[in-house]
């Protein structure tokens, strides 16, 4: 290959979290597709050099999109995306083989049909592996095999690759014509302190990708990730872009300053006085468990000291995060700021699922949140490209 610059579209894109990874390991998008409107939105916001779809995936022709882009078969090198994951997720109330979401993974494997790409990448949810007894997974990597193409998978800790809260995702990985070398899933980079509580095998075999035992021990701490972004009261609006209120402290934050002119999407949500009450009775890295039984929900009066450990949790600076979610509600995990009396901000939300500064969220405040929660963590993704690059550009 003449450049080392390589090319791949994304669809289900969301808001660009696997857009930026890619693109900060080297890869440039030429095509996304995403069917919400804000997402879509706030993708274009940050990547204007991307020819960028609001429409249906199920009404496109993947062939006249290749066209547009002037492209010939097999010129493309990567097809990447997350097609809808909540019908496999190990949270969803009822997962079927019949929702409709899952079928979307058809949709997807259209385009890889029609550009015959040298590789494919697809992110999903840890529960995709055990959905089903193993049937969609199967179903996937039986596919792109139809399609010419070697597949494996492995699961990632986030934490593992410097992302300061405790994600899994799943990724496949297919190369035209040719097996899937273990180098394609990037070594851990830390030694972070994550468990899976999820089906972790497929075929028998071990999926997860662990640190080897002279792997660095130290990781990125929530303080690491948010603690010099500008001190907010509970529902503290203020200017739309504010001022860095002290200099970077690590290497995360001086990696999320680069090319921002200043702090955006960083407003406090206004919580109700009774969740105002509960929280100043909680300790950095409690919970629910430090407050008294007259401020607990009803429905949790007889809930048992060691269920919901992460409900109403105020973060543990020193340690990290729990998974970032559609919206910080304390009701649902760990989202209480650690020394300030409020919630997670979006930019907060954000740096902890390792977005860049620059990085602009459009829409209201809801659905900026239900963005950042919808993402693939950017740092996650960049080792991911980084060690695929190295293959397709080193036949490694």
């Amino acid at each position: 290959m003449a450049s080392d610059r390589l090319t791949f579209i994304d669809l289900f894109a969301g808001a660009g979290g696997l857009s930026e990874g890619l693109r900060e390991s080297g890869f440039h998008c030429l095509f996304s597709n995403e069917l919400v409107p804000d997402y879509a939105d706030t993708y274009r916001l940050n990547h204007p050099g991307t020819m960028a779809l609001t429409e249906d995936i199920r009404e496109i022709d993947p062939r006249s999109v290749r066209k547009r882009l002037r492209l010939d078969k097999e010129e493309l090198d990567l097809v990447a995306g997350g097609p809808p994951c909540q019908g496999f997720s190990i949270n969803a109330p009822v997962r079927s083989l019949l929702d409709e979401r899952n079928h979307l993974f058809k949709e997807f494997l259209r385009f890889v049909k029609a550009f015959s790409p040298k590789a494919v990448l697809i992110e999903n949810v840890p529960g995709l592996v055990s959905f089903g007894n193993g049937l969609a997974l199967r179903s996937v990597i039986d596919a792109l095999g139809e399609f010419g193409y070697g597949a494996d998978v492995r699961i990632l800790g986030a934490a593992h690759y410097g992302v300061p809260q405790t994600r899994w995702r799943t990724f496949v990985m297919g190369l035209k014509g040719r097996d899937v070398p273990a180098a394609v899933f990037p070594e851990p980079l830390f030694n972070a302190p994550i468990r899976a509580n999820f089906t972790a095998t497929f075929n028998g075999r071990p999926l997860l990708k662990t640190p080897a035992p002279e792997t660095k021990s130290g990781f990125v701490t929530v303080s690491d990730a948010i603690g010099d972004l500008p001190v907010l009261r509970n529902g503290e609006r203020g200017e739309p872009v504010k001022p860095y209120m002290k200099k970077p402290s690590c290497g995360f934050q001086e990696r999320s300053r680069a090319g921002s002119g200043g702090v955006l999407n960083h407003e406090a949500t206004r919580l109700s006085e009774i969740n105002v009450q509960r929280m100043r009775h909680i300790r950095p890295g409690g919970n629910w468990t430090d407050m008294p039984d007259s401020l607990l929900p009803k429905g949790m009066l007889r809930a048992r000291k060691s269920d919901h450990t992460k409900r109403y949790g105020r973060v543990d600076p020193n340690g990290l995060a729990s998974t970032i979610l559609t919206k910080c509600d304390p009701h649902w995990g760990a989202y209480f700021h650690y020394s300030q009396d409020r919630a997670f901000t979006v930019r907060e939300a954000a740096r902890i699922q390792s977005f860049p500064d620059r990085f602009v969220f459009a829409g209201i405040q809801a659905r900026q949140f239900a963005q950042v929660g919808n993402a693939v963590p950017p740092l996650l993704a960049s080792a991911v490209g980084a060690s695929l690059k190295s293959v397709l550009l080193n036949g490694a």
